[in-house]
Order: structure tokens, then sequence, then C-alpha cells
């Protein structure tokens, strides 16, 4: 079982693979109910620092989309009657 400074310095992948791994122990049973709240404990742990991440990664995409703007503008379309005519090769 990881402590919690580890947690905090692993990134949201590894996080995830350990909380899924968490996840299928318990799903497989055979665990006293001791080795079953430990683990049910660590899970949680795990679940709330990768549910942190996610909404710091929201923060920051929000920041930087108000810094930035959109990613993409669409061009402005040629008033009607003014498109520029293709001259025949």
């Amino acid at each position: 079982m990881g402590s919690k400074k580890t947690a905090h310095r692993e990134g949201f992948e590894a996080l995830y693979r350990r909380l899924e791994e968490t996840v299928a122990r318990l799903e497989e049973g055979g665990l006293t109910l001791d080795e079953s709240l430990a683990l049910y404990e660590e899970g949680m742990k795990l679940a709330q620092r990768c549910q942190e991440l996610l909404q710091q990664a929201e923060l920051r995409i929000t920041k930087l989309q108000e810094e930035f703007g959109p990613l993409r503008e669409e061009p402005e379309p040629y008033p009607l009657g003014e498109e520029e005519e293709i001259p025949p090769e």
C-alpha cells in the first residue's frame, strides 16, 4: 500500500492504474475484513487524488482558453457577390 506522499507525487495515469488494481483485488474476494477495509480506504484515497488531478487539469485548460481564446476560429465568409474569381488556366 502506498503512502499519501507517494500518491501526491504520482501522475494521474499511475494513480488510476493503482485504483483499478485495488478495485480488482476487492472484486476478487477472498480477503479478510481488515484487508478489505484497508484496500477500500486506499481506493477511496486514490479516487480522491485522481479527482483532484482532473479538477486541476480542467482549471488549467479553462485558464488557457481564457488567455488564448478559442483554439480555432472559422475564417470570415466572403460577403455575397464579392467572391474572388479564379481565372481559368
